[in-house]
């Protein structure tokens, strides 16, 4: 057997979980209706994921929903009903927008403020641009 053989084979014999080339998941919300609000319990675990803020988070989440919101203790309280397929899509767009890297779609990048405009530099591939307003 040539080496291109035996290595499929090794492939097909690897459990699913470790054929995973994928790093970087997003938590999906996990929250519920109150009255005529959405409380989510879990935001400050997605902002760990995705290293950014909660705030800013946040104020994007609350801008595209067009509604308003706060953070609580332990919650975010979101001042309308909303679904979580709606949310989660509003954090996806968020991690497209500011967290992964345009050039090689990694998540390690950071925000910084050079002359008042705020950069994303990758750390993966150096890659620094500005954030479209």
């Amino acid at each position: 057997m040539d080496y291109m053989t035996l290595l499929k084979n090794a492939r097909k014999e690897l459990p699913e979980l470790v054929k995973k080339t994928e790093r970087f998941n997003i938590p999906k919300i996990r929250g519920h209706i109150q009255g005529n609000r959405t409380v989510i319990s879990n935001f400050f675990q997605i902002s760990d994921c995705l290293r950014r803020k909660p705030e800013h988070i946040l104020k994007y989440i609350l801008k595209e929903l067009a509604t308003p919101g706060e953070i609580k203790k332990k919650a975010v309280i979101i001042g309308s009903k909303v679904s979580a397929n709606r949310i989660n899509e509003k954090i996806q767009q968020y991690a497209n927008k500011f967290v992964l890297c345009r050039e090689c779609k990694k998540p390690d990048t950071k925000i910084s403020k050079k002359n008042r405009i705020d950069l994303i530099k990758c750390a993966a591939c150096g890659a620094r641009y500005p954030i479209n307003a």
